[in-house]
């Protein structure tokens, strides 16, 4: 079986995309910190802060939980982002 780089099992698994209401980034409350935008794990609901904000949550939960995959929970935005495999899916 060859590998198609275009192809995500773990994007392809979801099927209901998850955000989270709560309007902030969790690990930003605890800590007093600011956050751009925010994502929304789709294994456990966590909500935490793009790479663009100065703690980038988000990544730093997927490198400590291995959830691979982040949907945006801006408003207006529809896609979701695997870390393990560097993909990007709109939906």
């Amino acid at each position: 079986m060859s590998h198609n780089p275009k192809y995500c099992i773990d994007l392809k698994a979801i099927a209901e995309v998850t955000i989270s209401d709560t309007g902030v980034c969790e690990e930003c409350v605890k800590v007093g910190s600011d956050w751009v935008h925010l994502r929304t794990c789709q294994t456990c609901g966590g909500n935490h802060c793009c790479d663009n904000s100065p703690n980038r949550h988000a990544t730093r939960h997927f490198l400590a939980s291995k959830h691979p995959i982040v949907a945006s929970a801006e408003p207006g935005e529809r896609w979701l982002w695997c870390y393990d495999h560097n993909m990007f899916m709109e939906y």
